[in-house]
This record gives structure tokens, sequence and C-alpha cells, in this order.
């Protein structure tokens, strides 16, 4: 078994804008507040990133600010995937060459790949660097599903490492995980199947609560490392309702409004994302204060 890229709760990091660009001052403080409240790792331009919105330039700086904002101190996961599959070479080279630890990439939308397109879309990227791939499989959003058998060749590429798995299908993710084994770690790609997964043998979350509970996330992924199963799960029952109320949209709309609600300056949804209904602001808010992030 190869080295894990990380073990614990991962976030997966929201991009505070401007009218204009990427508020990096805030980034880096979201950042800062992140690594003290115990995150393992920050995964930067990823959905919650909303980098489907990003220009060229403004992801590959995006990548560029995370990684050295870091320092090293955890690992930065860079999204760089793309339904062109040039251009996630091209942008995977670039994470690569700035100091990115691993790479995020996520299945290529709109396409709809067969099975051997997306063999042949994820070996071409591996083969182009010599960091580790995290593969994200999220088929609600792209509209393609990894198959059990896919994973199994691609889990014998040496730089693909592992996949944050969001198809919300435990029964897939177990066979993954049987099919698989160690040769490819999974991540839970969805807060409310933190510790479902790691009782399948998973290294733990990439995370959108972490955006607003950081120290909670990591605390629920510890205690399980810890075999401290119980409290584990209570957690992730607790949090049930905070987790569904960052989902009563679309993701990232409530978290940046819930991280708008702590103080932060998380700036505009880019279009065609906008503003929460005020109903669900409502919810958001009462779970928030529940939990003690709002007053």
């Amino acid at each position: 078994m190869s080295n894990e890229i990380f073990k614990g709760a991962g976030v997966a990091i929201v991009t505070p804008f401007t009218e204009d660009g990427v508020n990096f001052d805030e980034l880096g403080r979201i950042i800062e507040d992140q690594i003290t409240g115990g995150t393992d790792s920050i995964v930067i331009t990823g959905t919650s990133g909303e980098s489907a919105t990003m220009s060229d330039e403004e992801h590959r700086a995006a990548i560029k600010y995370a990684v050295d904002k870091v320092a090293g101190r955890i690992p930065v996961i860079a999204g760089t995937g793309s339904n062109e599959t040039a251009y996630a070479v091209e942008l995977s080279k670039y994470a690569e060459s700035v100091g990115a630890d691993a790479l995020l990439v996520v299945t290529p939308y709109y396409n709809k790949a067969t099975q051997k397109g997306l063999i042949k879309h994820f070996t071409t990227i591996a083969d182009s660097v010599n960091v580790p791939i995290v593969l994200y499989n999220v088929p609600s959003r792209t509209g393609v599903n990894i198959t059990v058998s896919t994973f199994k060749e691609l889990s014998q590429h040496p730089n693909i490492k592992a996949v944050k798995a969001a198809s919300g299908n435990m029964s897939q993710i177990m066979r993954v995980r049987a099919a698989c084994g160690d040769d490819l770690d999974i991540y839970s790609g969805n807060d409310d199947q933190i510790v479902p997964i790691l009782s399948l043998g998973g290294k733990g979350v990439i995370s959108v609560l972490s955006n607003i509970a950081p120290k909670e996330t990591h605390d629920m992924c510890q205690l399980y490392f810890d075999g401290r199963v119980e409290e584990s799960m209570k957690m992730q029952l607790d949090y049930a309702d905070l987790i569904d109320a960052l989902f009563i949209e679309v993701n990232p709309i409530p978290v940046k409004t819930a991280m708008r609600l702590m103080g932060y300056n998380a700036g505009p949804l880019r279009m065609p994302l906008c503003d929460m209904e005020s109903e669900h602001i409502e919810v958001l808010k009462i779970a928030m204060r529940r939990h003690g992030l709002i007053k």
C-alpha cells in the first residue's frame, strides 16, 4: 500500500470572490482558520470553490496562492479536472509545478464518456504528472458514474491513489473497497456519509461542513480512528441537521451564505449560482445556532 495523501477531514474550501476576481486576503484568512481548527488538508478549486466559473488565470492563481499560504503545514490538493483531457493535463502539470501535493480530478462532465473513455482520460492525466491523483466520482453533477471494474483498473496506475466518493451509493462504495482494497483509498464526498465510509476502511472526508466546523469534522474522523466509534457515530447523527441545511440548495450556495453569517467576507456567488431563498436561510440559521456557530 502506498502512503495515504491525508487522513481525516480535508476541507473543500470555498473561494471568496470580489466583484471582479478572487479575494486572496480573505482566502488566506480562511486557510489560516482552517489550519488552526485542525483541518487535515486543503482542497482548493473544487466544486465548493466554484472552479467551474473561474477563468484559467484565476484557477491557477488560487492553486498557487493556497500552496504558498499553507507552506507545507498540511497537504494541498488542487482541483484540476476538466471535460477536456488536454486542458486537465495542462492544469495538472501546472498544479504539480507550483507544489500541489495531490490533484482532485473529476469525471468529465457533459461529454458523458464511456468507461473506456474514462480509463483513457484518467490514465492520460496520471501519466503526465508525478503527484498522486484523487478521482472524483460525483454522477449527480457530471452525468457519468465510474463503475467498480473501472475503479479496479484505474487503481493499478501508480499515480491514481484515491477516490472522493460522492455517488451516495453505499453499496457501490462497498464493492469498490472490496475490489480495490488498499490499492485505492476512499474519502467520503458526502458529509452525511463520513462515518459509514470510515466503517468500510475509508481514510476520511473531503468536506463542505469543514468550511464552518473544521474542528468538529476533524474530530468526527479522529474519534473513529482512535477506536471511539460510538462517539464518532453520535457526532455524525448530531450534525445531521447542519449537514442537511448546508445542502438545502445546491452547494456552495448555503455554505457561502453560512460563512457570511459567521463574519467571513465570502463575497458573491458567481452566476448561474444565486442568493439563497429567504426561507432556506432561516433553516440554515436555526441549525447554525443549535451548533453555536452564530447567535
